[in-house]
């Protein structure tokens, strides 16, 4: 079969977002430039770590950098809060991220590769993109701003599900859960 790549270069609007109810939601990144849009599926621990990986690149790329600010210290004032854009066609499940700073252009490099039968076949980040045995890849480039901004969205929306037990941590249903910590007896919420 042949191998999907998609790259948005210049992205314009490089969101995370959800389908669904609290407790069944599905994640997806999406990623527009023009009338182009391609969507993947994520879990919800992946938008997390993205989130946190980018701030920390973003303040690393800040730190390495004499007198000069190539990136701002936080999300912008004008965060995108719009809701995923339709269609909403999944591509493929990510199963691997790569994240990376091109200096030259003042660029974040991400790249989402589908889950691969064989998962040593991913490439490397910025590799050609014709490889053929590798699997399905978007592949985006934002600025620091957007990533700012990405981030910012994206931990919001991890947070905005179902509340934590107090107790074991664990999410609550709206009709409570079995707690481990309360030696098995229900917990309303």
């Amino acid at each position: 079969m042949t191998r999907q790549f998609f790259q948005y270069d210049p992205v314009e609007r490089f969101v995370a977002g959800t389908v669904g109810q609290p407790g069944e939601r599905t994640f997806f990144l999406q990623a527009r430039t023009g009338s182009s849009i391609t969507s993947v599926v994520c879990e919800k621990q992946q938008v997390a770590l993205l989130a946190e990986r980018l701030n920390e690149l973003l303040d690393e790329v800040n730190r390495r950098s004499d007198d000069e600010n190539p990136v701002p210290v936080g999300p912008s004032g004008a965060l995108d809060l719009e809701p995923l854009e339709s269609p909403i066609d999944e591509e493929f499940r990510i199963g691997a991220m790569a994240l990376g700073w091109n200096g030259e252009r003042d660029r974040v490099v991400l790249e989402l590769h589908a889950v691969a039968e064989d998962e040593s076949v991913i490439p490397d980040l910025d590799e050609d993109a014709a490889a053929d045995d590798a699997p399905d890849c978007l592949r985006v480039r934002m600025t620091g701003q957007q990533a700012r901004d990405f981030a910012a969205r994206a931990s919001a929306l991890v947070v905005a599900g179902r509340p934590p037990c107090p107790f074991c941590h664990l999410p609550l249903e709206p009709s409570g859960h079995i707690c481990p910590r309360a030696n098995g007896y229900r917990r309303r919420g």
